[in-house]
C-alpha cells in the first residue's frame, strides 16, 4: 500500500467534535470516580461496624436501608420533575417556574442521603462479592457515584447534545434504584430484621 493510500485512509477517520470530546471526557471522569470507589472498597479492610448512627437507629443496616429508601423516593420525584420540565409528562402541561428549583433541591437532598449509606458500605462492609446480590449492589453503588460525578460535570458544559443530560439523569436514576433494590428492598423483605 502506498503513502497516498495511507494518507487518504487517515483523512476519512472522523475526529471527535467538541461535544463528542466532552462526552468522552465526562464518561472517563465518571468511570474514574466509580473505579476509584470500587478499588478503595476492595482494598480497604472493612471494619464491620458503623462509624456513627443517626438518632433513632439502633444498628447500621436499618439506618442504611431507610436513608437509601428516602433517597430513592426523592429520585422518583427527580424523575417526574425532569419529565415535566422536558415536556415528557403526559397531561401535565407546561412546567411551573418553581419546578427547576424543586428539582435541584430534591436532587441535592437525595445525594446527601446517599453519602452516609455509601460511606458505611465502603468503610464498614467494603466492596462485597460473596454472592450475586452483593456483587451487583457493589457495582451499582460505585456506578451511581460515577454517574453522579459525570452528570454534575455535564451540567457545567454548554455545548453537549440535547439528549446528554436526560441520558445522564436516566442512568443516575437507574443505578440508584438498582442499588436500592439490591440492598434496602432486599433488607426489608428479610424476616425478623430490625426496622430501626
Amino acid at each position: 500500500m502506498g503513502h497516498e493510500d495511507m494518507g487518504s485512509r487517515r483523512a476519512t477517520i472522523p475526529r471527535p467534535t467538541g461535544s463528542r470530546l466532552w462526552l468522552l471526557l465526562i464518561a472517563l471522569f465518571g468511570a474514574l470516580v466509580a473505579v476509584s470507589l470500587g478499588v478503595y472498597g476492595r482494598t480497604h479492610a472493612p471494619t464491620g461496624r458503623p462509624l456513627a448512627l443517626f438518632i433513632g437507629f439502633t444498628s447500621m443496616s436499618p439506618m442504611k436501608a431507610w436513608l437509601a429508601t428516602a433517597a430513592a423516593s426523592l429520585a422518583v420525584l427527580q424523575l417526574l420533575s425532569a419529565m415535566w420540565m422536558w415536556g415528557r409528562l403526559p397531561g401535565a402541561g407546561s412546567a411551573p417556574p418553581w419546578l427547576s428549583q424543586t428539582h435541584r433541591w430534591t436532587g441535592s437532598l437525595a445525594f446527601l442521603l446517599t453519602l452516609p449509606v455509601a460511606y458505611h458500605c465502603l468503610w464498614s462492609l467494603g466492596f462485597s462479592t460473596f454472592d450475586a446480590r452483593t456483587t451487583v449492589h457493589s457495582f451499582l453503588g460505585c456506578g451511581f457515584f460515577g454517574a453522579f460525578a459525570a452528570k454534575m460535570l455535564g451540567l457545567r458544559i454548554r455545548n453537549l447534545p440535547g439528549w446528554a443530560l436526560p441520558m445522564f439523569g436516566g442512568l443516575l436514576f437507574t443505578l440508584l434504584i438498582g442499588a436500592w433494590a439490591t440492598a434496602s428492598l432486599w433488607y426489608f423483605t428479610q424476616p425478623g430484621v430490625p426496622l430501626r
